[in-house]
This record gives C-alpha cells, sequence and structure tokens, in this order.
C-alpha cells in the first residue's frame, strides 16, 4: 500500500477493510472474532478491541497455516465452528459467509470458491461428486489444471478441535518454506473428512493488496450501495456521481442531485432533498429539508422537516428547527436555530474562543439580518430581528430590534478630493 497505516484499516466507503469482514462475520452469526496481527499491529490490535474483538499476534509470518494456527492460543478449548477469512476482503457479505457454514455442516469442513475471470489463483479441483479433490497453487499446476476457472477463495470453515489438530501436521516443504491453510483439506482426508464446497462472484471475495485494487474495491462497494438505496425507493438522477458511506441510511422518495457525498453517519429522512455538490457527514435530514446545492453539514447537525439550508452554508453541531431557512453563505455551528426563523446572507455563530465552545439560541420565528455576527454563548428571542451588520454580544429579547453597529458618517466631495491629491502626486 506504501503507507504507515497498515493495509486492513485502510477504508472502503468511510469504514476500515478490517470492519468490513468483522461486520460480515457478526451479520452471518460469527460470536467470537479473534484478530490475528503480526508484532507490530499494535493500531490492528487497538481497532480490533474497539469492536469487541480479540487479537493475538503472529510473531513470525509463516504463511497462512502458521497465523491460524495462532488463533489456538486464545481459542484453546473452543468446541465450535471455527471460521477462516481474510481481512483484506472488505466485500464480503454475511450470505456468502453463511453459505460457507452451511456447506461445512454437512461435512465438517468447507472452503469458498468462485469463479474467476482472470484467474492467478490457487485452483480448485473437484471430486465427481462435486467435493474438493485438492487445491493446486497457479505456479504448480499443469496446463490442464490452468484452464480450471475455479479458484479458492481463501475462506474456511470446519469443527475448531478438528481444525487445530490438522493445521498442527502441516509441513513446510516448499519453497516459501510456509505453512499453507490449502493444505488443511488433505488432512482431513486421511480423517476421512470430506470437504465442502460453497461458491460466490468474483466481486464478492475481492482481495486489496495496492492503492489500485483499493479503488476497485471502493467502486465496487459504491455501486452496490447505490443499487441498494435505488431498489428501496431512492431517487439518484446521476448515481454514479454519488458517494456513500457503509452505514448511510436514506429513506424511499429521498432525492439525491449529482455530485453529492455522504460520510459516515448521515440519516436522510423520507422527502428529503440533497442538491448537487454538497458534503454531508453525521447529519440528519428530516422529512421535506432540502440542503444545497453546495452546502456542507458537519456531524451533529440536525436539520428539521421542511427547513432550508441553501448554497455556501456550513452546519455544525446545530439543531435547524422545522420551516427554518438558512439559504446562502452562512456559519452555524453549536447552535440552536428555532421553527420558522431566518438566518440572512452572512451570518455566522461565533462559537468558539480558542478555549471553549458555546451555545447560540435563535428563537422561533426570528430573523436575523444579513452579516450578522452572533457572539456566543447568546439567545435572540423569538419574533426578533438583528439588523444587518450587527455584532450580538448580549441577549435580545423576544419580538426586539436589536442594532449593534457604527453610526453611518458621512464627508461630502472626500472622494473626489481624495483622487485628485493621488493623480496630482
Amino acid at each position: 500500500m506504501k503507507s504507515q497505516l497498515p493495509k486492513v484499516l485502510h477504508k472502503i466507503a468511510g469504514l476500515p477493510m478490517l470492519g468490513h469482514v468483522v461486520a460480515g462475520l457478526r451479520g452471518a452469526g460469527v460470536e467470537r472474532i479473534v484478530v490475528v496481527t503480526a508484532a507490530a499491529g499494535d493500531a490492528v490490535r487497538a481497532y480490533a478491541a474497539s469492536h469487541g474483538c480479540e487479537s493475538v499476534v503472529q510473531e513470525r509470518q509463516l504463511g497462512t497455516g502458521h497465523a491460524a494456527r495462532a488463533a489456538e492460543a486464545v481459542l484453546s478449548g473452543f468446541d465450535g465452528t471455527f471460521v477462516i477469512a481474510n481481512g483484506d476482503m472488505p466485500l464480503i457479505t454475511p450470505e456468502t459467509i453463511q453459505a460457507v457454514l452451511q456447506a461445512q455442516a454437512s461435512t465438517g469442513l468447507a472452503i469458498l470458491a468462485f469463479e474467476a475471470n482472470n484467474p492467478a489463483y490457487g485452483r480448485v479441483l473437484l471430486t465427481p461428486d462435486d467435493y474438493l479433490d485438492r487445491i493446486v497453487e497457479y505456479k504448480d499446476a499443469t496446463k490442464a489444471e490452468r484452464a480450471i476457472t475455479l479458484c479458492n477463495a481463501g475462506l474456511y470453515a470446519a469443527d475448531a478441535k478438528n481444525f487445530f489438530r490438522w493445521a498442527s501436521s502441516l509441513k513446510n516443504q516448499n519453497v516459501q518454506q510456509e505453512y499453507y491453510l490449502t493444505d488443511v483439506p488433505a488432512m482431513a482426508q486421511k480423517d476421512g473428512v470430506k470437504c465442502a464446497v460453497a461458491r460466490a462472484d468474483e466481486d464478492t471475495v475481492l482481495g486489496v493488496n495496492s492503492r489500485g485494487e483499493l479503488a476497485q474495491a471502493e467502486a465496487k462497494f459504491q455501486a452496490r450501495l447505490r443499487d441498494s438505496l435505488l431498489a428501496g425507493g431512492v431517487g439518484m438522477t446521476a448515481p454514479e456521481t454519488v458517494f456513500l458511506s457503509h452505514d448511510t441510511v436514506a429513506e424511499a422518495d429521498v432525492e439525491i442531485e449529482p455530485f453529492v457525498v455522504l460520510g459516515p453517519g448521515v440519516t436522510l429522512r423520507s422527502g428529503a432533498r440533497i442538491r448537487s455538490h454538497s458534503h454531508l457527514e453525521g447529519a440528519e435530514v428530516s422529512s421535506g429539508a432540502i440542503v444545497g446545492p453546495f452546502a456542507r453539514l458537519r456531524p451533529g447537525a440536525y436539520i428539521g422537516a421542511d427547513a432550508h439550508i441553501g448554497n455556501f452554508v456550513e452546519v455544525k453541531n446545530t439543531e435547524i428547527g422545522s420551516g427554518a431557512k438558512a439559504n446562502h453563505l452562512s456559519y452555524l455551528g453549536d447552535a440552536k436555530v428555532g421553527a420558522g426563523a431566518n438566518i440572512g446572507a452572512g451570518t455566522i455563530t461565533c462559537n468558539y474562543d480558542g478555549f471553549t465552545k458555546a451555545l447560540t439560541e435563535i428563537g422561533a420565528g426570528a430573523f436575523i439580518g444579513s452579516d450578522t455576527a452572533l457572539v456566543a454563548p447568546v439567545k435572540v428571542g423569538a419574533g426578533a430581528i438583528t439588523a444587518a451588520g450587527s455584532v450580538i454580544t448580549k441577549d435580545v429579547a423576544p419580538d426586539a430590534l436589536a442594532i449593534a453597529r457604527g453610526v453611518l458618517t458621512e464627508k461630502p466631495g472626500w472622494a473626489k478630493a481624495f483622487r485628485e491629491r493621488k493623480e496630482k502626486k
């Protein structure tokens, strides 16, 4: 990846690849997850712990079989079904993992395979009754074996006690001098255990080993997310230009215009409209509200029903009441805006003094004149008006007019005289 960030922590749709795999496993009913890391994998272990996973260190990288065996240190005595998944397979789904588990239930051991369009993977050779015969690495395969397109995806399910017993017998008599998971089915065959084969499409088992493959996985995952929203009744005129997060919630009859980015934690209620070139994260938009174009909603933004957030308006940690409007060129941070209030162009909530963030409260039906600076903490009462260009540093009573600006002084002819002096000089 040419990065200081561990590979499995690179993100797809706002979630680290490892998080996608953990979500897939949990969705399939896996109750206990152990993440195998290298000794230097502190960041991976911290992420795993934050998601309720255990970790174990593989002190030396001696192959996939050796890595899986490392989990025995924390799974000693576990008597159940054991699943092995790769941490760099972000498109894996709960349904795919369940298919492997169902296949394993019939024999005691199962692998996942897929039909590859341009295979350079280990080939899966089947017996006449459709069980696994053997897995042949590409470099070791004959011409006839390379013509087979069924390939190994690297996901296994087995009885835990049997697996660790088989894995303990693995040999490293190969060019790489590593212990391979692909040799486990042969160990099982010696015990009379057949290996069932579940199947998936190639996209679902896509592995990521480079920035280019990360971008490919992102594109495929985005297409999956868009298809899901469209199927649920969300309108997108140019879906290929809309970028979503892994946890985006958008109800039926939401309209998303072209070139919108939805970061993590966004919820769009039915009837909301997100206009072009808007960027949202950590925000909720209620029914009938309109956001954008060119709007930014940051974490903690709540846009009430039928409210309008217009072009070049930024909202952060702020509740916008129903029917309120901030149509252009404003910053609303750490604030509460009452129902039906109007926020004029150039309004700023001055919420941060370099040490603390303070609250601005704007009452229902208030009218904030253009170019008003509201120095928090401050309250503008319901129905109050602030004059354009005011700096509001004290609370404004309901229905009052607040004027806080310098008195206009005019000097007749001064500008003409100024220009004449400059031109003469």
